[in-house]
């Protein structure tokens, strides 16, 4: 069996999933965090673009749980790249969430047009957590040139690259990096949610493949996905503001797949991306000020 946390390449140890809020609503968020601690979740994925922080604070704070007990990621938006630019944005999440240190720290996207901007961003997230106020740092979205360029100019390497993962997207070459680095694969979308809202041709929950995987374990698509990423070590983030489906997305930590299982699983790649092209990120396209604390 899978453990339920992993251990990133600083020591630190962070449970294996966590709850994403990625367009989770405001007014609903402090619910779900806090139903999602509930029912056993510790690791809440956040980001200062999502506009979502304050109430993630709020739904950790209603849970009762002891700081230490939960563990907090989020993310710098681009419009925050920068050395001090990055470091006041620190002060801006933390302030919102209501804590005075992260667990993990990432940058969201890599910014390729000013990477100039990301690398001193990455020197700001480096001196956090010189600092103590940041236990791990990391990115998110990179592909590997960005990597390839960061760790030859930086000093830390990334604890983490959180990318688009699941049974259509893959990643593989990308995550290939990761291992040879030691920077653990964090998945977002990983049950392939983004296959459904984009309107794609076929969504994973439909797939024929997990939905016989699934039939043989008595477990639903979803926690078949969820299961494949924590057997391949990988961190995931399944996103849902419904307590029956933010239950069943923690309930995978009974059953395990078989190897054949797992190679039907990877064998459904199409190679397809759901999310923006990590080269598409521009400041001019997507650039929003990110308020103050």
């Amino acid at each position: 069996m899978s453990k339920n946390t992993i251990t990133v390449n600083n020591g630190v140890e962070m449970p294996a999933l966590g709850l994403g809020v990625f367009q989770t609503p405001p007014d609903v968020t402090s619910a779900a965090v806090a139903e999602a601690l509930r029912v056993g979740y510790r690791h809440v994925d956040t980001a200062a673009a999502y506009g979502n922080e304050r109430e993630v604070g709020e739904g950790i704070r209603r849970s009762g749980l002891a700081r230490d007990e939960v563990f907090i990621e989020t993310k710098i938006w681009i419009t925050d790249y920068g050395y001090d630019a990055t470091l006041h944005s620190f002060d801006k999440s933390a302030g919102k969430l209501g804590v005075d240190r992260l667990d993990l720290l990432l940058l969201h996207q890599p910014l390729p047009t000013a990477f100039d901007r990301t690398l001193d961003a990455y020197r700001a997230l480096e001196k956090l957590l010189a600092d103590g106020k940041v236990r791990a740092i990391g990115v998110s979205n990179f592909m590997p040139e960005h990597l390839d360029r960061l760790l030859k100019e930086t000093s830390v390497v990334p604890a983490v690259n959180q990318i688009e993962v699941h049974p259509y997207f893959q990643q593989t070459s990308l995550q290939d990096v990761h291992a040879e680095h030691g920077i653990l694969t964090q998945a977002w979308s990983p049950i392939g949610g983004i296959t459904s809202y984009r309107g794609g041709d076929k969504s994973t929950f439909d797939d024929p493949t997990l939905q016989e995987i699934a039939g043989q374990h008595g477990k639903s698509a979803a926690q078949v996905m969820l299961r494949w990423h924590l057997q391949e070590g990988r961190s995931a983030i399944p996103k849902s503001t419904k307590p029956a489906r933010i239950a069943e997305n923690f309930d995978v930590f009974d059953f395990e797949l078989t190897a054949e299982q797992l190679a039907a699983i990877n064998a459904l790649d199409t190679g397809v991306r759901g999310g923006p092209e990590p080269a598409a990120i521009t400041l001019e396209g997507y650039g929003v000020e990110i308020p103050e604390a």
